[in-house]
């Protein structure tokens, strides 16, 4: 049911200037800068590139979720079969969070068997 890994959520102590990293030294792309609410991101990518990294603000993932591991990036996957997925993993026991709504669509999180936390976003 998962299409594809869309995205690598890489957390940051400083969004601005990680960005400015990527886009000034490695010539990524600025794809999306976005903010809904306290909630900031930064989503850049090599050009022409299928699967983008997206910036966090490590304190504030800190703050929403303090059980992930914030020292290794994250994995976002995508797929079109958001609903039949999040039953599937609940039905098998998996560790899986609320699902939230927003501006790029709706997403949940899973926790593998070690705590390793991945998201899954159904893009509007």
């Amino acid at each position: 049911m998962i299409d594809k890994i869309g995205q690598v959520m890489l957390y940051v102590n400083n969004q601005d200037e990680s960005r400015d990293f990527w886009t000034e030294k490695l010539g990524f792309e600025i794809i999306s800068e976005e903010t809904n609410g306290p909630m900031r991101w930064i989503e850049i990518a090599p050009k022409g590139a299928a699967t983008s990294i997206v910036l966090h603000s490590k304190e504030f993932v800190a703050q929403m979720n303090p059980d992930m591991n914030l020292g290794t990036p994250s994995l976002m996957y995508f797929t079109e079969k958001f609903d039949e997925l999040y039953s599937d993993l609940k039905n098998k026991n998996v560790k899986v969070g609320e699902i939230v709504e927003l501006p790029t669509g709706r997403v949940f999180n899973f926790a593998d068997n070690e705590e390793n936390y991945f998201a899954v976003l159904e893009k509007k």
